[in-house]
């Protein structure tokens, strides 16, 4: 897992694919809004740790799509939606 540093607007977590095109738009409004998140690209892990990344991911996004934007314990955004996560960030 990987740390972007900025303001503290909870724990968000970011699962993305490395090669994914919505993913990257969704890191880059992340930090183009300056909060702190951590993302993992789960293409990029291999044999049991990807299997348990993807078990964690599926309790917020059972279908397992990316990008899946997870803020607390109660809040997930499936897919690219800037509007959604910006009023979630309360920006």
């Amino acid at each position: 897992m990987k740390h972007v540093d900025g303001e503290d607007k909870g724990d968000i977590t970011l699962y993305t694919l490395s090669t994914c095109g919505w993913c990257k738009k969704t890191k880059r409004l992340l930090s183009e809004l300056g909060v702190r998140y951590n993302y993992i690209d789960v293409d990029l892990l291999e044999g049991k740790e990807q299997q348990d990344i993807l078990e964690e991911m599926k309790r917020h996004n059972p279908k397992c799509t990316f990008p899946t934007l997870v803020m607390g314990k109660d809040k997930c955004i499936i897919g690219f939606k800037d509007n959604e996560i910006k009023e979630a960030l309360g920006t």
